[in-house]
């Protein structure tokens, strides 16, 4: 029985329907040199009620084939981005 693959990364877009698109980050050593490096992958994840937003941290989970591109689902918010405060100002004055 295979075990699928659950992944937490930040959501990077998310202007489709039902879709949002979510930034894997890792680190590897580079093969040659062997140095420390940064590498990503993006992944298309479906998301049934929109509840992702960009910045969010999400924990994403394989499933069947989707669509062309979906093989992932969302499974729930780890981390909500803040949103930062916005003070309007009073114009009668």
């Amino acid at each position: 029985m295979s075990k699928r693959r659950e992944f937490t990364g930040t959501v990077i877009g998310n202007k489709m329907q039902k879709t949002c698109i979510v930034r894997i980050e890792r680190l590897g050593k580079h093969p040659k040199y062997g140095r420390v490096v940064k590498k990503h992958v993006t992944f298309k994840v479906h998301d049934e009620k929109n509840t992702a937003q960009v910045g969010d941290l999400v924990r994403i989970v394989e499933t069947r084939p989707l669509s062309k591109d979906k093989r992932f689902r969302f499974v729930s918010v780890v981390r909500k981005v803040k949103a930062p405060q916005v003070e309007l100002k009073d114009e009668s004055q």
